[in-house]
């Protein structure tokens, strides 16, 4: 008998609204753990807003109310125990454009640490993260003899892998990504692909594309969501080639969205 499948993040009947309209209904998913898992559909269709559930982001805004169950890891996030601060530690995310902070490369890896440890980290510990999390994003080898270099200075690629290095020494379980290729040429769009790869398996990917063939070439599963609402989930390969939803056929077939 095999073992049941781990998911690292279920969501059971979540609806949200922004102020009087409802963006999410009634949303049901199970993610698998360690896969990159991608949200499609046409634009406003609920995808971006779903995935900024998974750390509450959307509760900067005081005009959203959410309603249902959301489990990261088991754990509901919205229990009252839960602390933002250690959820988004556990939970990171990556913006559309590359958001680095306008300091030095490594002032920007070390940055989350420096907030979160209730103990000043050595020196030492400081400059062994920076090099294994800019190795782990394939930069350090880039980078090693500019560290000191202003942030907001590297190519768009290496800002969007910065961002993610930037991630990596708080030890998230779940990375998410919205729409982390749509600043980038094919090359960046490339690397950042070849990343996420690299990065399946130690860590749970969710990322929002608008790009249909990125969907396919870079996603374990996809969910098509639209209108609010979670239409369809499956394997990325049998949802594009057998979709069991005709509003699925009809949207990979391009006939809106």
């Amino acid at each position: 008998m095999s073992d049941p499948v781990q998911h690292s993040i279920t969501t059971r009947d979540v609806s949200l609204w922004y102020a009087k309209f409802q963006a999410l209904i009634n949303v049901s998913v199970n993610i698998q753990h360690g896969l990159i898992t991608s949200l499609i559909g046409p634009s406003g269709c609920g995808k971006t807003t779903l995935l900024r559930c998974f750390n509450r982001v959307n509760e900067r805004y005081d005009y959203v109310t959410t309603k249902g169950e959301i489990k990261i890891l088991g754990k509901n996030i919205y229990d009252t125990d839960v602390s933002l601060i250690e959820l988004r530690k556990r939970v990171g995310m990556v913006f559309q454009r590359p958001n680095p902070l306008p300091i030095s490369v490594y002032e920007n890896v070390v940055f989350g640490l420096r907030l979160h440890r209730e103990r000043k980290p050595s020196r030492c510990d400081l400059e062994a993260t920076v090099e294994q999390a800019l190795t782990e994003v394939g930069l350090w080898n880039d980078l090693k003899d500019r560290l000191d270099a202003k942030a907001t200075t590297l190519q768009l690629e290496q800002q969007q892998k910065l961002c993610i290095a930037r991630l990596l020494p708080l030890k998230p379980e779940v990375i998410l990504m919205d729409e982390p290729c749509s600043a980038l040429d094919v090359e960046g769009t490339r690397a950042i692909e070849e990343l996420m790869f690299g990065l399946k398996g130690r860590y749970t990917i969710v990322i929002v594309t608008h790009n249909m063939a990125q969907a396919r070439r870079a996603s374990d599963e996809c969910i098509f969501m639209l209108l609010g609402e979670l239409i369809e989930h499956g394997r990325t390969e049998e949802l594009f080639l057998a979709p069991k939803n005709q509003k699925t056929a009809d949207y990979i077939e391009g006939r809106y969205g």
